[in-house]
């Protein structure tokens, strides 16, 4: 079994959705998730780490698994024999002319049993809940990834909300010093009235637009703490993330990821296993029908009030052979049949629902990532000619109109950026999720971001 996020990094977390996990070795060096204080600087390796710490959905899986083990350990119990003991006190009376009475006799005794062989359904059933834990590991692993992804997209939320918010604010001070040029020129004669009007119209829009932006931050704010488990009204800081370089090499072949990504996924793997626990259950009710062989032995020692004390010794060996009990055996094994059938429908779903999401997370990727190529190209057009545009209603040789449509034309391109951004590093985790490899490699950049000056 693969753990995606098997990195010191996250060994914390680690410790609680993996504790019983079969890597007893790598376990003995993990520590609790550590406590973060309200004035600490978060970046993405520990928002993702408080996310994993904190959600409920990773301890319901992880106490699935342990379910699971426990229910493997029963299944192991049954090969091994069974010792139980018992004692016995007794007074009997009765009114017969020469008996004893009352009567007192004690006895205590000694029996174990032993399964020799019962024709494959102790395997079966061994095999079904080894199958079932391998299920549950892989769920186990398939909802850490789910949270990792669903902290990293709040996590770049409110990054993309901080950026619109600090894009908004250069538009409003841009906007403010065209009002105030408009209503210089305006004030000694050299400007139409109707371009300071237009000025405090756009300058008042700007406004409006940095305060919807700022309460949209605050919102994502308040889903960021919910996520790591904080009250949404207490504050949180985030580490500032620097300018995305697209690797080389990213783009691949979209088949050579779906393959990997059958091979990889989590959810497809515990499915297998559901598939392959199905079918052991299917033995295991088809064989429960068998004759089984048993050995037994019983030592018992018993005194009365009549007998001399005395023990007694016995051994058997049994043969026990159903005959007949209705038409129960061939119903459970039907139900048994269908149940296979039904799992395997579920796997064939998910193999195919695998290639639709590496699809469609690799086309966005695509999209995203000449987007954000597009986009700086866009931003820095944009910002050269509102410059000029300024510059040339500042020297009374442009129209007011122009500056206008150039600060517009900057602002929306300035968005453009700040979601195309947004839109590169959701992708990109979306599809290292939907590949089954969604790990602390992810973080590498953000990691290299917060060691810069």
């Amino acid at each position: 079994m693969s753990l995606p996020i098997k990195n010191i990094v996250l060994v914390s977390v680690l410790f609680f959705v993996c504790a019983t996990s079969v890597h007893a070795k790598e376990l003995a060096s993990l520590q609790p998730c550590k406590l973060i204080t309200e004035t600490e600087v978060l970046g993405l390796t520990e928002v993702v780490e408080l996310a994993l710490c904190g959600n409920p959905q990773t301890r319901e899986v992880w106490a699935s698994a342990r379910y699971q083990e426990a229910q493997l350990g029963v299944s192991q119990a049954a090969y091994l024999p069974t010792l139980n003991g018992s004692v016995g006190l007794s007074r009997s009376y009765s009114d017969r002319s020469g008996a004893t009475s009352p009567l007192d006799s004690k006895s205590a005794a000694l029996t174990l049993s032993y399964l020799l062989y019962d024709f494959g359904a102790r395997s079966a059933s061994l095999e079904n809940s080894r199958q079932l834990l391998a299920a549950a590991s892989a769920t186990q692993d398939s909802t850490v990834q789910a949270v990792f992804l669903s902290a990293v997209q709040v996590f770049y939320q409110v990054q993309a909300a901080q950026a619109a918010w600090a894009s908004s604010k250069d538009a409003e001070r841009s906007a403010s010093e065209s009002f105030k040029a408009a209503a210089l020129r305006s004030s000694v004669g050299s400007g139409a009235p109707a371009d300071k009007l237009q000025a405090q119209t756009a300058y008042s829009q700007a406004s409006l637009n940095r305060i919807q932006a700022e309460g949209a931050l605050r919102s994502a704010q308040g889903a960021l703490a919910n996520v790591i488990g904080r009250d949404a009204n207490r504050p949180i800081q985030l580490i500032a993330t620097g300018s995305i370089d697209l690797p080389a090499d990213f783009e691949r072949d979209v088949d050579s990821l779906i393959v990997t990504a059958r091979a990889r996924r989590p959810d497809l793997i515990a499915a297998e296993a559901q598939v392959n626990a199905a079918q052991a259950n299917v033995d295991a009710v088809r064989n429960s029908d068998n004759p089984t062989i048993t050995l037994g032995a019983s030592a018992t020692n018993s005194r009365s009030d009549v007998l001399a004390p005395g023990n007694a010794y016995d051994l058997s060996l049994k043969l026990n052979v159903p005959i007949y009990s209705g038409h129960t055996p061939s119903y459970r094994i039907h139900a048994a049949e269908a149940q296979v059938e039904t799992k395997r429908a579920q796997r064939d779903r998910i193999q195919r629902q695998i290639a639709l999401d590496v699809w469609n997370a690799y086309q966005n990727l695509q999209t995203s990532s000449q987007s954000l190529r597009s986009t700086a190209d866009l931003v820095n057009s944009a910002e050269q000619s509102e410059r000029v545009a300024s510059a040339r209603y500042q020297a009374g040789v442009g129209s007011f109109l122009d500056v206008l449509v150039a600060q517009s034309a900057l602002a929306s391109a300035r968005q453009q950026r700040v979601q195309a951004s947004y839109n590169w590093n959701i992708y990109r985790a979306t599809l290292a999720q939907t590949m089954g490899s969604l790990d602390v490699k992810l973080l590498s950049i953000q990691n290299a971001e917060k060691s810069q000056p």
